[in-house]
């Protein structure tokens, strides 16, 4: 019976992360409720899988995703934030200060532009969570800060990454499909 309970006991500690990494919750960045994502278009791909169950982007720094976030960022972000995140009537998303200090992350960045914030920013829902991810993905390519305060950016990715410089942008082009690097998954 001992044998039987310490199994028991054990088999619900293996488990228990493999619940919470399930169940992560989105929320609001002014209200706090959590965002409704039961009926999210773009939730089917290996990286939007990952990242409703990790809040980790998959997208950041794969080029051919880059291309696509871009061209997204360019028509629906660019208005109100600037071509490359620089600010006009929106805040500059370029640089190491956040309006929201939770947008130091992928979920925190994720969440203001899933549900919206103060002033005028609306939700934006209406991309869906894959194109989402690209669009951020995009906007952390564009970083022109210390790579050291890229809370985003694996170690690896942090020694390679280069401070985005607008007055001599790299053009990102896509040669193939947007698709998470093997092994990431």
């Amino acid at each position: 019976m001992r044998a039987f309970k310490v199994l028991a006991l054990s088999a619900a500690l293996v488990s228990m992360p493999l619940i919470a990494a399930a169940e992560m919750t989105f929320n609001h960045t002014i209200t706090g409720e959590a965002l409704d994502l039961s009926n999210a278009e773009g939730t089917d791909t290996p990286a939007a899988k990952h990242f409703l169950e990790t809040g980790e982007n998959l997208y950041t720094e794969v080029p051919n995703c880059l291309a696509e976030g871009e061209q997204t960022f360019l028509a629906s972000c660019s208005g109100c934030h600037g071509h490359v995140g620089e600010g006009k009537i929106g805040p500059g998303l370029n640089d190491d200060y956040y309006t929201y200090p939770k947008n130091k992350t992928d979920k925190g960045l994720f969440e203001t532009m899933w549900g919206g914030a103060r002033s005028m920013m609306g939700p934006h829902s209406d991309l869906g969570v894959d194109e989402s991810l690209k669009v951020i993905a995009w906007i952390r390519h564009f970083y022109k800060d210390d790579p050291a305060e890229a809370t985003w950016l694996t170690e690896e990715q942090r020694k390679t990454f280069k401070p985005y410089d607008a007055e001599h942008p790299t053009s990102v082009e896509a040669t193939g499909d947007c698709k998470v690097p093997e092994g990431k998954s």
